[in-house]
């Protein structure tokens, strides 16, 4: 599986953006996606994850009620909206698939990543 995260850019705090993620391959379906961040200097941090299917979501609790992972396993893209932006969210956003599916917090438990979306949320 092959992973090509787009959509970062720079956005004024309170903003929205809406990052994808296109996969390869006609297995996109049978992986639990996730999103994770890495900002300067940080370590890298789970933001959302979902289930194969679509049906289950998680979220960090930094991000829950203003970010929104959805799939489309018809388009083998996942999503990040990411709404009220705050100039902590400011990092490289990655993508990542998981053929297990489970305890998709944990990077460890993904197979798959992409390169890096940068996003920049000014003040």
């Amino acid at each position: 599986v092959q992973l090509q995260a787009s959509g970062g850019g720079l956005v004024q705090a309170g903003g929205s953006l809406r990052l994808s993620c296109a996969a390869s391959g006609r297995t996109f379906s049978s992986y639990g996606m996730g999103w994770f961040r890495q900002a300067p200097g940080k370590e890298r941090e789970f933001v959302a994850a979902i289930s194969t299917s679509g049906r289950s979501t998680y979220y960090s609790d930094s991000v829950k009620g203003r970010f929104t992972i959805s799939r489309d396993n018809a388009k083998n893209t996942v999503y990040l909206q990411m709404n009220s932006l705050k100039s902590e969210d400011t990092a490289d956003y990655y993508c990542a698939a998981s053929w297990s599916g489970s305890n998709l917090y944990k990077g460890d438990e993904y197979d798959y990543w992409g390169q890096g979306t940068l996003v920049t949320v000014s003040s």
